[in-house]
């Protein structure tokens, strides 16, 4: 088993154990800086149970629609019940990984997730993927967490340390230029807070960026 595989069964097991569980998964509030408007298309990466999905179709109305995708199965089909439950026939799940998203070019006006792409092993290839899928003008508003400095190598090579929300993350400098590399211009930081982490600096962040 290479490590990209290791690190993945991580994070399914992970998030397996807690799709029965109502603790909340998130490290920031994208879905009011993302303006939402009806008719528009919005896709959601690692979207869990569902939640913000869901509030996201309610919120693109007629002729739009949110798409949520999730690499863990049990997430998925928790989300299918939770959308069934309110009636919402506009939000879409699909499992997949976000450094490969299976959707076409230029096919969503916004993008948002919340605390995933520190799993991401190569954080360039994820916010690629998000311009790609990005219609011009589009935008995406993230939530994510960045470490003060960067971690040390045993911590950055546990998988276990990944799947917490912990060992895949880099320094603000790292993350942001993987963004710019990416092909975005600029990014907006609409909140910040700090914190520890099993005794390492940490911030939470929301970011925005416009295609």
């Amino acid at each position: 088993m290479n490590s990209i595989d290791s690190l993945h069964e991580k994070i399914i097991s992970r998030y397996e154990n807690e799709s029965s569980q109502n603790c909340s998964l998130s490290c920031g509030s994208t879905l009011d800086e993302l303006n939402i408007k009806q008719g528009e298309y919005i896709l959601d990466l690692g979207c869990g149970r569902g939640t913000d999905t869901i509030h996201a179709a309610k919120s693109a109305g007629k002729g739009g629609a949110a798409v949520g995708l999730d690499l863990t199965e049990a997430m998925i089909e928790i989300a299918k019940s939770n959308a069934a439950k309110e009636k919402v026939n506009n939000a879409i799940f699909v499992k997949g990984e976000i450094e490969n998203l299976p959707f076409p070019d230029e096919y969503f006006n916004c993008v948002t997730s919340n605390c995933v792409i520190n799993h991401a092993k190569d954080k360039v290839k994820v916010y690629q993927e998000i311009f790609r899928v990005l219609k011009p003008g589009g935008r995406f508003v993230v939530a994510d967490a960045v470490s003060k400095e960067s971690l040390p190598t045993e911590v950055k090579n546990d998988p276990e340390a990944w799947a917490q929300c912990f060992g895949g993350a880099v320094t603000e400098k790292e993350y942001f230029d993987s963004i710019i590399l990416a092909g975005f211009q600029y990014v907006d930081i609409l909140n910040s807070r700090e914190y520890k982490k099993n005794g390492y600096d940490f911030t939470s962040l929301t970011i925005k960026a416009v295609k």
